[in-house]
């Protein structure tokens, strides 16, 4: 995939998103995440992939709630309500596959 012009990709995030998608298992994924992330970012990212979930859920709490149960701040809460409705899709397009 080439980078978008004028966007936050280029040759070498293209390269990464391409080594991710050649990991076949959850070990695979946690070797190379652990290689290449600190603790904590492998953490905030899990955090924020667990508020997206709660964000999506039938039954949503608020935001207060949410931020109790995931041990962080509203902003973040928000931050990630935002990217999940105004964002690229990713959040929307992971959360449709993994409820399949």
């Amino acid at each position: 995939m080439l980078a978008r012009e004028g966007s936050w990709t280029n040759k070498d995030t293209d390269k990464l998103f391409e080594a991710v998608l050649k990991l076949k298992t959850v070990a695979e994924c946690e070797d190379f995440f652990r290689d290449l992330l600190t603790l904590a970012e492998i953490r905030e990212f899990a955090n924020r992939f667990k508020i997206a979930r709660m964000l999506d859920e039938k039954k949503r709490k608020p935001y207060l709630q949410i931020a109790r149960d995931a041990k962080t701040t509203t902003a973040t809460v928000t931050r990630v309500a935002h990217w999940l409705k105004h964002g690229m899709g990713g959040y929307r397009l992971i959360l449709n596959r993994i409820k399949s």
